[in-house]
């Protein structure tokens, strides 16, 4: 399976704005799409190929937990819908980016709301490959024809075996991140300490 973005971007929308003004029956929502999104992504039993073509800034967390990782040459990451607007990382991005990162490295990316090049996510290991953008999609079909020519059982099997470390991680932090970032939610920015 390839997962790729539209236009110019992968997922570069800008945040949303009046987060804080939902009730609690909205962040019920919130709260059960965000673990049936992620779930479900880690439930699909085929190898996932991400063609990241542009900027990832909102739900990136959804290209880097794709088996293989490539990215556009000109592709940013990024996390601009949480902590630096004022909203806990609470849906999947705190467990899935200091994984990834490592946890020091992956800490300071949520909380500072650090933006990576691709070239940089190539040397921290958060993509397998950059190439220009017009070759990003053609190489994850290429990759896709040669894993397609593997054994069925070996295929579905072997993304049952890499995710299900994820799964439990999910399983045991993601319900529990949605809710502090749900009761941070009310929360109205403090002044600004002296």
């Amino acid at each position: 399976m390839i997962l790729t973005g539209t236009g110019e971007s992968f997922c570069a929308n800008p945040p949303l704005t009046g987060s804080a003004s939902l009730k609690s029956s909205a962040w019920d929502r919130v709260y059960n799409e965000g673990k049936h999104l992620l779930m479900n992504h880690l439930n699909i039993e085929v190898p996932m190929i991400a063609a990241v073509n542009g900027p990832a800034h909102r739900h990136a967390e959804l290209a880097v937990l794709c088996d293989i990782v490539l990215a556009a040459d000109h592709t940013t990451f990024q996390d601009s819908a949480h902590f630096p607007n004022g909203t806990v990382p609470g849906d999947g991005v705190h467990i899935v980016w200091p994984l990834v990162l490592g946890a020091n490295r992956g800490r300071y990316f949520l909380l500072t709301g650090q933006k990576l090049s691709a070239q940089e996510a190539l040397t921290l290991g958060v993509v397998s490959e950059v190439l220009p953008r017009d070759r990003v999609l053609q190489r994850a079909w290429e990759l896709a024809d040669q894993i397609a020519k593997r054994p069925t059982l070996a295929i579905r099997y072997a993304r049952v075996a890499m995710t299900q470390t994820l799964k439990r991680l999910m399983l045991d932090h993601l319900g529990y991140g949605l809710a502090l970032e749900g009761l941070a939610a009310g929360e109205h920015w403090p002044a600004a300490p002296r």
